[in-house]
């Protein structure tokens, strides 16, 4: 096949890949492991690993998203009956469609800037609008925060390690840890920074109060 060839088959396997957003991949993506999950596994699986680095979809998110994986041939579903006697559930397993999908989406698709949407440096850059102690205490809660979540990926990273199959989500997890441990690290520099400003705001107004020449 010349080259010429090659580039149109290829652009026809774009024209015909349905455009999905990201979420669909992540929910494609926690199907590529082999497991038959339901729409409440994949939620469990997310909060276990995806909402650390990327976002935790809700489950109505995660149903829709199921619902069009499912429209493109990439998952198929079933229903199966409760050992408690609840009502049946439906568990969806991905295809091998899905699997290659999905496959090529990670290989192929470009790597795109994360964009930061940081909540507290956006309160501290409106700091003029706040009290010193208001401002410290933003700062604290976003500490406490971080190192909660440094706690949990630490916790969920020695529980994926214990599994084959995870080997990477485990590796994640663990850039996960010391994302937030940096994120902590951060704030406790940035109180560090408001002491310092205080102290020179202190002195700057000393000064001013002292005797002025004539």
């Amino acid at each position: 096949m010349t080259e010429k060839k090659v580039r149109g088959a290829r652009a026809g396997d774009d024209a015909e890949r349905p455009a999905l957003p990201a979420t669909s991949w992540a929910v494609l993506g926690l199907l590529s492991f082999g497991e038959e999950l339901s729409g409440y596994d994949l939620k469990k699986w997310s909060d276990r690993s995806l909402r650390f680095f990327y976002w935790s979809p809700s489950f109505s998110q995660i149903y829709g998203e199921l619902k069009r994986l499912e429209k493109v041939g990439y998952v198929s579903s079933r229903m199966v009956a409760q050992e408690t006697g609840n009502r049946d559930k439906r568990v969806y397993v991905i295809t091998d469609e899905g699997m290659a999908a999905v496959r090529r989406w990670a290989r192929e698709a470009p790597v795109e800037p994360p964009v930061l949407k940081h909540g507290v440096m956006l309160r501290l850059w409106l700091g003029h609008l706040l009290e010193a102690d208001q401002m410290r205490e933003v700062l604290g809660r976003h500490r406490e925060y971080a190192e909660t979540m440094r706690r949990r990926a630490e916790a969920d990273a020695a529980g994926a390690r214990a599994e084959a199959a995870w080997a990477y989500p485990s590796l994640a997890l663990k850039w996960s840890e010391r994302y937030y441990a940096s994120e902590r690290d951060l704030a406790d520099a940035m109180l560090a920074d408001l002491d310092e400003m205080a102290a020179a705001e202190a002195a700057d107004g000393a000064g001013d109060e002292g005797p002025k020449r004539p």
